[in-house]
């Protein structure tokens, strides 16, 4: 998969009001730990995360997704009226229907003539986007588009603590398959793509690979149960096995493209789910793990926000210049994965 005329022009992202960390969850676990004598900092100890951001109460996914938005185009210096194209990407979802990227097109008041429709693929959500608007640019079926991603993860935290201070039939073994869930924290991204005309010092799509692993799509299943509440039962230990082994495909393949092996890539923005994760990761695919930009500490895991948001602050900090190549990796529960190749070419 290659391409030549694709521009992630402008980035933007919003970060949620409320800072909650691994602490603040284990105190409202509090009962639980006691009965079951669990170690207090083991959230964090596990997963690495010190603290997640959650939106104010009521916060619903579009309206996240248009505060990325109004920045990315304000950045951008586009008018609303001149997107072509929105695609709204979130695990998370205002309703079943109408379409979420609806809600956010009236709110950003984009134009009758704007195509707009989501796509939903677990966290590799915001990188399918970047692919089917890439395909729609390339081919010149639109000039440009803007894909938004707000993830809310308020109610299934809430969800699931309620859930494990309600459950007596828990044990320190079976209250495992809820852990993943109090890793995830909410966030909002939001990325202006144009048409390039051989404008070499933009940062551009380039190249990309990915690969199905659905032999495993049992180990991270997420289910709504009433009106309110949403579980997940997540394998943590055999998902995080078979991500990486996903992974290591996706990177075989990807890397096989000259110009795309491990020595010639500056900054890897990857999905973020935990530093075991990470660690083991990088070791599997033989990558320099400090070419990897992480913001697992303060974020947690944000779902399909998570990759774009990091590769927004790299950009931001000054981890990521022109003159640099970098890989964006996406790993999804199904499993599925994919790699997209960007270069910052120099000014």
């Amino acid at each position: 998969m290659q391409y030549r005329l694709v521009s992630l022009h402008t980035l933007a992202y919003e970060l949620p009001p409320r800072v909650v960390s691994s602490d603040d969850l284990e105190s409202r676990l509090a009962p639980l730990y006691q009965r079951l004598k669990l170690p207090y900092g083991r959230l964090e100890m596990m997963s690495g995360i010190e603290q997640r951001r959650f939106w104010n109460p009521g916060t619903q996914p579009s309206q996240a997704a248009v505060l990325a938005g109004q920045k990315a185009l304000e950045r951008a210096g586009i008018t609303p009226g001149e997107i072509e194209a929105l695609i709204f990407t979130s695990v998370s979802r205002d309703m079943m229907e109408p379409a979420t990227a609806s809600f956010v097109h009236a709110s950003l008041g984009l134009s009758e003539d704007c195509l707009l429709f989501d796509i939903s693929n677990a966290c590799l959500g915001f990188l399918d986007g970047i692919i089917m608007l890439a395909n729609m640019i390339e081919l010149g079926q639109v000039q440009n588009g803007l894909l938004v991603a707000g993830e809310t993860a308020e109610d299934m935290v809430d969800s699931t603590i309620d859930a494990l201070l309600t459950d007596q039939t828990l044990t320190r073994q079976s209250i495992k398959s809820a852990f993943a869930s109090l890793t995830i924290g909410s966030g909002a991204v939001a990325l202006y793509m144009c048409r390039n005309e051989g404008e070499q010092h933009q940062l551009r799509l380039i190249h990309g690979a990915w690969k199905a692993n659905t032999r495993h799509v049992h180990l991270c299943q997420g289910a709504q149960q009433g009106e309110a509440i949403t579980l997940m039962n997540t394998d943590s230990e055999e998902l995080l096995r078979r991500g990486v082994e996903t992974a290591r495909m996706t990177w075989q393949q990807f890397s096989a493209k000259k110009g795309w092996q491990e020595s010639d890539i500056d900054r890897f923005f990857c999905h973020q789910v935990g530093s075991a994760h990470a660690r083991l990761l990088f070791e599997s695919l033989g990558l320099e793990s400090a070419k990897n930009y992480e913001t697992l500490l303060h974020l947690g895991n944000v779902g399909s926000v998570s990759a774009p948001i990091t590769l927004a602050m790299a950009i931001e900090q000054g981890a990521f210049t022109p003159g640099q190549k970098g890989a964006i990796l996406g790993i999804g529960s199904g499993i599925n994965c994919m790699m997209l190749g960007i270069d910052w070419g120099k000014e």
